[in-house]
């Protein structure tokens, strides 16, 4: 059998796009705490919300 080509499987894949509509002020505070962090705008998000579900499971 042959292997596949291309890029290799993730383990924790990330299926699922979100679109999410702002207004220009929380852009402007997103891309802050992008630079802030020296993040993606996804993993600043993705962030916070594992940061806010911690909280309510405590």
């Amino acid at each position: 059998m042959v292997a596949k080509m291309g890029r290799p499987t993730m383990e924790n894949s990330k299926d699922y796009m979100l679109r999410v509509r702002m207004d220009k002020e929380i852009l402007e505070k997103l891309d802050e705490c992008c630079k802030h962090e020296n993040k993606s705008r996804s993993e600043v998000v993705r962030d916070s919300i594992e940061e806010r579900n911690s909280r309510i499971k405590k």
